[in-house]
């Protein structure tokens, strides 16, 4: 990945997503996100670890 940018699995349909991150935001950040391949919403949790590095949670609304 890029700076700036992370990846999640959607729940619905399996794929892996790219997704940019802006960690101005805040260390903690959870947001709904519509998957561009399959449309259905997920909830995404991405977290900023001490080295920056950010990880991304992904569940279905």
């Amino acid at each position: 990945m890029n700076d700036g940018e992370a990846s999640y699995i959607c729940d619905s349909c399996g794929e892996e997503i790219v997704i940019p991150v802006d960690r101005s935001a805040g260390r903690s950040q959870e947001y709904v996100e519509d998957c561009p391949v399959c449309c259905c919403p997920n909830v995404l949790q991405v977290e900023f670890l001490s080295d920056e590095t950010a990880v991304v949670r992904a569940a279905l609304e």
